[in-house]
């Protein structure tokens, strides 16, 4: 156990900063190291188990995560503080099961986090993915706080508390909570007429000036936002505040000591901005964040006097048996889905090159789009280079690897003009350097995710890489005549890219023609059953 060890040595060694032997100036009651620990963007990764490959997954997961902060609290007894950043409730089997098919109570994810005694979460936007009512109920069923300061009901009331305070060894300790604004856009027919979603950076000041005033000694942000990455819609069009403001908060909210980061799926160990400490663990509970902080008494009160953060990976950490057995009965519902069938295939389908090359997989998600909607065109994000069909049996675990999240459908009604914007928009993918050689060389630009990388069937469209970006579509046609920029088209796709997200602004606004409730992943499996088998030929055209 060599991580344990490790971690046990760091442990020690900080236990000694608070002994009389390390300062004989400061007793041992006068000085007082606290942890904090904190996790984020979950995404119902409990387990170590991949339900999208039917795998045993051992370097991620919450139970993981439990077994290090249990390890923390050992050597740390009652200094010990746990959040989480939020996006807890959506990304896998076991979260769609518990939103859709299986009304598990309590939640599995509020299961596993009651059992490891958080203190508080941010909201996360996913939260709002199956509704605000599974969210609300999930929020009740917690013995911790969903933390959100920057959101209020439309009557002007908070749907969910700005903040909370809890005291360890004497020191009370204000958590104040926020989530990013994008939620109003990707969540909008869930919080419409509903909820509202401000700006992070103006709804902090009031927070902390009030968490001072009931006298908290240290104060920690924990945003589900991240720190200055782009911003993936139109502020000036939505109207909204940035989607990743925490090193604005950091420079111009004054009083915070600490801030905990989500949202970006990105890990920050130990970042210091205008004197406040930035943590970031990595996603689906790969990592748990620490961040130490030293206070002394002077003068009757608290004064932090150090502070500093580490990382600890989750691999190579045994599963908490506690929560393992918790969540067990959640475990076997997402493998029974997963696993379900849903039709056969004699062929190998493969998502290979698939930003590159059309492929059935892509088409698949097309035509279910087009059939479904009635929409004449029809655009897909490709989520995946890697998912695919083997040959027989095609689970849903498959189908959930091809298409990871809930969006819904809809149709817009495009101009040519608009289209056309949007194939050059998502074209920003490539970077072309030219190489020592003189050839050029072509590689995805890591700024753009790929999942913001889309194709569109039912028009011919030619992209040349060779071209500056916003010049690359030198043809684009249907059934060979030039489309003109006045021509207009109904278009298939999902209700987070027809909101404009990832950037598509070009997009925002466009009359809707079609709108679905249900989820597109949902609709390509009930295709498939309806068929009882598939094969590549059934749905592939050649763009």
């Amino acid at each position: 156990m060599r991580h344990l060890s490790g971690f046990a040595r760091r442990a020690a060694a900080a236990l000694l900063l608070c002994s009389p032997l390390f300062s004989p100036a400061v007793s041992a009651q006068q000085r007082v190291t606290l942890k904090v620990a904190a996790t984020t963007d979950v995404h119902g990764r409990l387990r170590g188990w991949d339900y999208g490959s039917g795998r045993v997954d051992s370097t991620r997961g919450l139970a993981r995560a439990a077994t290090i902060i249990d390890s923390l609290r050992r050597s740390a007894r009652n200094r010990v503080i746990l959040v989480d950043a939020g996006d807890l409730l959506q990304g896998n089997a076991m979260t769609f099961v518990a939103g859709r098919v299986d009304s598990l109570a309590p939640h599995p994810v509020i299961t596993a986090m009651n059992l490891m005694r958080y203190d508080a979460a941010a909201v996360g936007n996913h939260e709002f993915n199956y509704g605000l009512g599974l969210f609300d109920r999930a929020v009740a069923q917690a013995r911790f706080p969903f933390l959100a300061a920057n959101t209020r009901r439309l009557d002007g009331g908070h749907q969910y508390p700005g903040r909370t305070m809890v005291t360890r060894a004497g020191v009370k300790v204000a958590i104040i909570g926020a989530t990013t604004p994008g939620s109003m856009v990707w969540d909008r027919d869930n919080l419409r007429g509903r909820l509202a979603v401000d700006d992070i950076v103006a709804a902090l000041p009031a927070q902390v000036q009030a968490a001072r005033a009931e006298g908290a000694d240290v104060v920690i942000v924990v945003a589900h936002a991240g720190l200055n990455e782009l911003t993936s819609y139109d502020t000036a069009a939505t109207g909204l505040a940035s989607e990743n403001p925490m090193d604005r908060v950091a420079k111009e909210v004054a009083g915070i000591d600490a801030i905990v980061i989500g949202h970006s799926h990105r890990e920050m160990t130990d970042t210091t901005v205008n004197g406040v400490l930035m943590v970031q663990p990595k996603n689906w509970a790969t990592s748990v964040s620490i961040a130490t902080l030293e206070l002394e008494q002077r003068n009757g009160r608290w004064t932090l006097v150090s502070k500093r953060g580490e990382t600890v990976q989750a691999a190579g950490w045994p599963e908490n048996r506690a929560v393992v057995r918790a969540v067990e009965r959640a475990h076997q519902a997402a493998i029974r889905y997963a696993t379900s069938a849903v039709g056969r295939t004699s062929i190998a389908w493969t998502s290979d090159s698939s930003r590159m090359v059309d492929r059935p997989l892509t088409d698949l998600i097309q035509e279910v789009q087009r059939k479904e909607s009635g929409a004449e065109l029809s655009i897909a994000s490709v989520f995946s280079t890697t998912a695919r069909f083997e040959a027989g049996t095609i689970t849903v675990e498959r189908l959930v690897d091809l298409y990871p999240y809930e969006n819904t459908l809809r149709a817009l009604r495009l101009s040519g003009k608009q289209i056309r914007a949007f194939l050059e928009y998502t074209q920003r993918y490539w970077v072309v350097e030219r190489g020592a050689d003189a050839r050029l060389q072509v590689r995805n630009d890591p700024a753009v995710p790929g999942y913001n990388y889309d194709a569109l069937a039912g028009l011919d469209y030619t992209v040349d890489l060779s071209r500056p970006v916003g010049q690359r579509i030198t043809r684009l046609e249907r059934n060979g005549r030039a489309v003109a920029d006045t021509d207009s088209f109904t278009v298939a796709l999902n209700s987070y890219r027809a909101s404009g997200g990832g950037g598509y602004d070009m997009l925002r606004g466009a009359p809707v023609v079609y709108e679905g409730g249900r989820e597109i992943r949902e609709l390509i499996i009930e295709e498939i059953r309806r068929r009882g088998s598939i094969e590549p030929a059934d749905v592939f055209v050649k763009n």
